[in-house]
Parts: structure tokens; sequence; C-alpha cells
């Protein structure tokens, strides 16, 4: 392959939680090593993010927010909202996160196509946390694009099995920013925020129903906005196996859902971000292996668009 897909990663998007925690933090090491087997992520070629500051995080969340974040004073109720300990690493990790997001929307600027090897924390609203998200990365991430010029409408499609409801809020009153959520329509959160394009699925909707579903909501979507970069949650917690799913795709439905938003995105000429997004099955590798496709799909399409 003659283009080396543009990823993101920093080491520190692990970080040490107690036994058991229903978040999979390995997740992101056995990723690394199965781009590097599959030729994806090449050691020393890739970019590593320096973490953000409070100034450019504030730009998406409330400052007070920010600031108790950063002095690990976070209230208990807003730990227990996040479920991750507030503790320097959870902390460097959420702006490393954010950091990589923002990197890689200026790499898909330039190339067509980059990936952050984490971010999708879409459930981080304006001034809290919550279901294991601490800063939206994808919200910070636009927000800077705008501090920092970047013109035109942007487009958030969010196929994560849980609804982007943070970052719907962050947007709620922002009309240059689009926000779509094809999400398990019983599944956390329980209170639903309103995006601008809210696509709820039932219980044990599979492959056929979802792709079906995800093909008109993006016809639909090209009818009404024309976006100058796109952010692609590739949540693989749709996945028939996940523990906190609801849905039953298979690994190859996933796959074919990656290729349909990142070769329907840049056929238009859009770049675009891809975000990991959640994946809680107990298998390391097996996530590993889900999140994988949407860097195989990305290289594919920009080897197919670039020339």
């Amino acid at each position: 392959m003659g283009f080396l897909l543009p990823i993101v990663f920093h080491p520190d998007y692990q970080f040490p939680l107690r036994p058991n925690h229903p978040f999979p933090v390995s997740k992101y090491g056995y990723l690394r090593r199965t781009l590097e087997d599959r030729g994806l992520f090449v050691p020393g070629k890739s970019l590593a993010p320096a973490p953000l500051g409070p100034a450019q995080i504030e730009l998406a969340h409330d400052p007070a927010y920010v600031a108790r974040a950063f002095k690990l004073e976070l209230r208990a109720e807003e730990v227990k909202r996040i479920g991750l300990p507030c503790t320097e690493r959870v902390i460097r990790r959420s702006r490393l996160s954010s950091a990589g997001t923002l990197i890689a929307a200026w790499l898909a600027l330039e190339s067509g196509i980059a990936c952050n090897a984490a971010g999708g924390s879409h459930h981080a609203g304006p001034a809290s946390g919550a279901g294991f998200c601490v800063f939206n990365d994808v919200a910070v991430a636009i927000r800077n694009l705008r501090a920092q010029g970047v013109p035109g409408p942007m487009l958030v499609i969010d196929a994560d099995v849980h609804q982007g409801d943070g970052t719907a809020r962050i947007f709620a009153d922002d009309p240059s920013v689009f926000t779509v959520s094809l999400h398990a329509q019983d599944n956390y959160p329980f209170d639903k925020s309103s995006s601008e394009m809210d696509v709820p699925l039932p219980d044990g909707a599979d492959g056929r129903a979802y792709l079906a579903a995800l093909t008109a909501t993006l016809d639909s979507v090209f009818e009404a906005i024309a976006p100058t970069l796109v952010f692609y949650n590739a949540g693989v917690d749709v996945h028939v196996d996940d523990r906190l799913g609801r849905l039953s795709l298979s690994a190859e439905d996933i796959r074919i859902r990656d290729r349909v938003v990142i070769q329907r995105v840049r056929s238009h000429g859009i770049p675009i971000v891809g975000v990991l997004g959640g994946g809680y099955s107990n298998d390391p590798e097996l996530l590993a292996t889900l999140h994988a496709s949407l860097f195989e799909e990305a290289a594919a399409a920009q080897a197919a668009f670039s020339g």
C-alpha cells in the first residue's frame, strides 16, 4: 500500500483501572498491535499528541467544570456519572484523546482522511462528563478548528450504539454543526437529547436493518448539508456480543458500515476524521479486530480516492 493512513496514537491512551472495571482500557494496546500486524501502524510514523490545555478544552466545556477536572477536584456525583476515577492519568488521557482528534482533523483536511486511535467521548456535555467520557473530543476539536479559522458547516456522524447526547447538547444552538446519531433506542442514555437527526433502532436490530437505516440516513444528510469536514464515531458496541450493546451486527456488518460511511463521504470529496467510539466485549482481541475495520476501510478509501 503506497499511502500510509495518518493515525494518531499515544501510549497513555491506556491508563490503570481496578480489575474487572467495565471500561475495557486494554483495548487500545491490543488495537495498536493489531494495526501493526496489518501494516497500518508503523512505529515512528504515527503522530503522538501533547495534552490540550484548559483554554482549548473550555471552547467546548464550562470553564468551572474544566478547572475542577484539571485540579482533580471533580465532585463525587460527577465522578459517579463519568464512571472513571478522578486521577491524573484519567484526566491526562482525556486531554490527550481530545488533542488526538484535533490533530486527526487537521490531517484529514490536508490528506482527505485520518483516524484517532481513541476518541468518540460523546456523552460529555457542556458542563459535565458521563458514561466514561470526561471531555468531548469531537466537540473540542470542532471548536478549536473554528477558533483557528476553519470555515463552513461540519457534520458529526455518530454510529456508536449509544446516542451522542453530549455532542447534541454542546451544539444544540450552533447551526454550523449538524449532528447525526444512529443508536439503540432503549439503551443508555435513557434521557435522550435531540440531535439534528436521530435514528433510534429497536433492540436486536440486525445488520440488514441497520445498514438500510444507515443508507437512508446518509441520503437525507447529504441532501441537507454539504459539510467542510465530517467526524465519524465508529463505535463497535453495535456488535451482537457486546456487553453494553443491544443490537445484533456481525463483524462483517460493522466493516460494511465503516466502508459505506467512509466511501460515501469521500465520494463527495469531503475530508473525514475517524474516532474509535465504544466497544465493551470481554475479549480485547475481538475488540481490537472490530475497531481495526475503521482503519482498514479508511486506508482503502484513501487509496481509492487519492488517485
